[in-house]
């Protein structure tokens, strides 16, 4: 499973790596330390956090989040599989963005719950690159 460090882990929540670490700090989101010391977040733990985070009404510090050319990075937060389709669900900063692809698709990109993504919208059209 994918780790994080408090500075990625705050660039995919919208916040600040400050508010980050005060959130770990104040056992918020779990953290663990790599063999080098640095605190890390599990992906799985980060996409819970970043939903539950999303539905109390987004970060403490009112940061705005903007995209560039329509790009939305974040976390994945949701996959449901189907024989044929598949529906990704990416938490980016305070927006949620669900792409219906197809299930040869999310199995080629490798996509797991709590892996960096980025949502790609074009008209009423989302993709997801890897990250």
């Amino acid at each position: 499973m994918q780790s994080y460090t408090i500075g990625q882990a705050a660039r995919l929540l919208g916040v600040s790596p400050d508010t980050a670490r005060r959130w770990a700090d104040a056992g918020r989101v779990a953290t663990h330390r790599d063999e080098g010391g640095r605190r890390l977040i599990e992906g799985r733990d980060l996409a819970a956090f970043s939903v539950e985070l999303a539905k109390a009404g987004g970060a403490e510090e009112e940061t705005p989040y903007t995209s560039v050319r329509n790009a939305f990075p974040g976390i994945v937060t949701a996959i449901k599989l189907g024989d044929v389709a598949a529906q990704v669900e990416i938490q980016a900063g305070p927006h949620r963005l669900v792409s219906l692809l197809t299930r040869e698709a999310v199995e080629e990109l490798g996509l797991e719950v709590g892996m960096e993504a980025t949502a790609r919208v074009k008209s009423t059209n989302v993709h997801i690159d890897r990250t």
